[in-house]
């Protein structure tokens, strides 16, 4: 039964490399939150406006259609300038890299206001202390806002890692093996689409209940001491 006709595998390997996908993008799309809260809250203007321009752009462009202009755009626009810089030969993005940098590029955008937020609802009062006791930006940004602003984004971060795991499903159209793909081929093979797609189904179910406890669990943690009203 669990051997899906011998495909049983083959999905597996599949689940795992969108756990794979899944993880390396989140880390590129929290550098990217916490590189785009930081700028929105500069003093700096470019870097507030630059900010802006990432955050609505991303929030007013479908998914799919940036997966698409990443990968074939990507490909074209990297094939055009090698010859410019001297390489004559074709260069192929690899799918994985494509999709890793498109889904964390996006979920960077949705992580900037979710860490802006957080960033704010420190208290400033706590801030200025941290200023007036001598410490550093860096220090005062460590010690106090940090812990404070994990506390404050994990329920946004939390909505935003189960939606990009969703999402990892969208690399499948540009060629990369992840169990969306691997279920449509044996499918395809089979003629049972049902079966497969209702495997796939209930792996990202798992996945993201794993994901709601394991969060649920970091709440707990980071709200001990915390008032509750």
């Amino acid at each position: 039964m669990f051997s899906l006709h011998g495909y049983g595998p083959s999905i597996f390997e599949g689940t795992i490399l969108t756990l794979e996908v899944s993880l390396a993008s989140l880390f590129i799309a929290m550098l990217l939150g916490i590189c785009g809260a930081l700028a929105k809250l500069s003093r700096a203007r470019s870097l507030r406006l630059i900010a802006q321009i990432y955050t609505t752009t991303i929030r007013g462009i479908p998914d799919l259609v940036l997966m698409l202009l990443v990968f074939y755009g990507g490909q074209m626009f990297i094939n055009q300038l090698g010859p410019m810089l001297g390489y004559d030969g074709y260069i192929d993005i690899n799918p994985f890299i494509a999709g890793v940098s498109t889904i964390g590029f996006i979920f960077g955008a949705y992580m900037t206001e979710t860490f802006r937020g957080a960033i704010l609802a420190v208290n400033k009062g706590q801030l200025e202390a941290g200023t007036a006791y001598g410490m550093s930006a860096f220090m005062v940004f460590r010690r106090i806002t940090l812990p404070q602003m994990v506390r404050h984004a994990l329920p946004g971060f939390g909505n935003n890692w189960l939606v990009l795991i969703k999402t990892t499903a969208l690399v499948s159209i540009i060629g990369l093996n992840d169990m969306v793909r691997k279920a449509g081929l044996a499918a395809g093979a089979t003629r049972e689409p049902f079966t497969f797609y209702l495997v796939v189904a209930i792996n990202y179910l798992v996945i993201t209940s794993i994901s709601i406890y394991i969060l649920k669990q970091l709440e707990r943690r980071y709200s001990v001491g915390v008032r509750e009203f």
